[in-house]
């Protein structure tokens, strides 16, 4: 798609579509490459992540006990991928979001032992019914 067209169709979307019901999650103990998968990577400085996490915070419901988030977040250097990063900002960070089916112990381990999970899952129930 080029970019004129993908402009045009972003414009025309509806403010504050809900994302986790459209967040497939990734099968429990899946192997290989996750590319194509639906996830989020945000890079930048500190600010920019951070804005950019405030407004999807409906995604902490797939912290739950069905699925958990897969959440990382470190500072860019380049050391650890061999490359300079010129145009890297200041104090650069990348943070990468995907979500995750639970196996039948870990959900069942979640319900018993943490509860503070219950209104996340009763969250997590409720987008997926709006699908």
């Amino acid at each position: 798609m080029k970019k004129a067209e993908t402009l045009r169709q972003w414009q025309e979307l509806p403010d504050n579509l809900p994302i986790l019901k459209h967040f497939a999650p990734i099968p429990y103990k899946a192997r290989g490459s996750r590319y194509g998968a639906c996830g989020i990577r945000i890079d930048g400085n500190p600010e920019f992540i951070d804005a950019v996490l405030s407004r999807i915070k409906d995604l902490i419901a797939g912290e739950n006990q069905v699925t958990r988030l897969e959440l990382a977040r470190s500072r860019v250097d380049g050391s650890g991928i061999g490359k300079d990063l010129p145009n890297a900002d200041t104090m650069a960070e990348c943070c990468y979001i995907r979500l995750h089916m639970r196996g039948n112990e870990g959900s069942m381990a979640s319900a018993i032992f943490d509860r503070h999970l219950d209104k996340a899952t009763q969250a997590f129930s409720d987008a997926l019914a709006t699908a």
